[in-house]
């Protein structure tokens, strides 16, 4: 298939093709499809942006959904995203006590087994109580090391993020543990020092948890997390693009501060795609209005309602992000921190998944695996 604008690796999006066979891209250019690779079989698209398939390494559930309500309620939020150009995603799930989030945890194991989600996040239960966000305040503690293995032995080795908190006790042996099993390490949910910080990332600490949220404001004398965690060329930093979260100014300085390792992610709830009305986040009740989820009791903001097409336009639109630079944040770069070569780039031999965007960067079609979703 051909494109007016395609989202290469690298390099500004331009015109270019893309030939599949089976379920994986078999060959890739840009310009005009030589005649030795099929031009005559290869259909051009028209003036759309063909982007790969997005990743999103962060969310809670989607269509009314949510990954903690068991497999099926897990593949109608995969549909949900799948439909909105998401043809990768991490199941995140939200603090609640070692038993039930080992219940959950086995359980979506067996659809990372089959393919149907790229691993499991857990968001807690190690987070800072004076962070909490939208997690119950009651159910956060410090990290045993025997929960934290009792956690990633129910996964069998579907684990693939953990989201803590470094000031807590345990918290930097368990981030060598994540480490030595093969498991993201994540900073957020924090009230962190900007030494604490630096301690996780030389622990092995390796993503920042939808930065700026559930964690100190910048301050000159007092710096907190971010900082360190913008700077630090090892570090993939999660942002979510709504306009809720962040506004376009401080995404914007992001984007240019931690190049090339920003990932947009939804941090979505079970209201992605669907109307307002009241939800559950956990074990905590959410409302949402006007497309902004809250809990009830609290009023703190419980993630989001977004997919990652809307993440893509609102960058591009309102925070005047270079399509190509925002693309790849939804795409090649969570890719590349969950450590997948053959996902969210268009390459030779690389899965193939591609999203068709028309000119309002809305989605048009989606092929996953080589098929295109219905």
């Amino acid at each position: 298939m051909q494109a007016d604008q395609v989202v290469f690796p690298d390099g500004p999006a331009c015109p270019g093709w893309v030939r599949v066979s089976g379920e994986a891209i078999v060959d890739a250019g840009t310009g005009p499809v030589p005649d030795d690779a099929g031009a005559a079989q290869i259909r051009h698209l028209g003036e759309v942006t063909l982007a790969p398939g997005f990743v999103d390494m962060h969310v809670h559930g989607g269509g009314g959904a949510a990954f903690t309500e068991g497999t099926e309620a897990a593949r109608v939020a995969r549909a949900a995203h799948l439909a909105h150009g998401t043809t990768t995603m991490v199941a995140s799930l939200v603090s609640d006590t070692i038993e039930q989030l080992e219940h959950q945890v086995a359980e979506l194991a067996g659809l990372a087994e089959t393919g149907e989600l790229a691993g499991i996040h857990l968001e807690g239960p190690w987070l800072s109580e004076v962070r909490c966000g939208a997690h119950d305040p009651g159910l956060l503690r410090d990290p045993l090391l025997a929960d934290v293995n009792r956690l990633l032995d129910a996964g069998r080795g579907h684990v693939r993020m953990v989201t803590l908190a470094p000031e807590r006790a345990g918290a930097l042996e368990a981030i060598r543990t994540l480490c030595d099993r093969g498991v993201l390490a994540a900073v957020g949910h924090t009230d962190a020092t900007d030494s604490q910080t630096r301690a996780a990332l030389d622990a092995g600490a390796r993503v920042a948890t939808h930065l700026f949220n559930t964690m100190p404001s910048l301050h000159h004398r007092e710096p907190g997390p971010i900082p360190q965690l913008l700077a630090d060329p090892h570090v993939t930093v999660e942002l979510i693009a709504d306009g809720v979260h962040v506004r376009p100014s401080v995404l914007r300085m992001a984007v240019c501060a931690a190049r090339g390792r920003f990932a947009l992610i939804t941090d979505a709830m079970a209201a992605a795609g669907h109307p307002d009305g009241s939800y559950r986040l956990g074990p905590l009740d959410v409302d949402v209005v006007d497309g902004v989820a809250r809990i009830r009791d609290t009023g703190a903001i419980a993630g989001s309602t977004l997919t990652l097409d809307q993440a893509v336009r609102f960058a591009v639109t309102q925070a005047q992000i270079p399509l190509e630079v925002a693309v790849r944040a939804a795409s090649s770069t969570p890719a590349r921190a969950l450590g997948r070569a053959d996902i969210g780039r268009i390459a030779r031999g690389t899965r193939a998944d591609l999203v068709v965007l028309d000119e309002k960067l809305s989605v048009q079609a989606v092929l996953h695996g080589g098929r295109w979703v219905e």
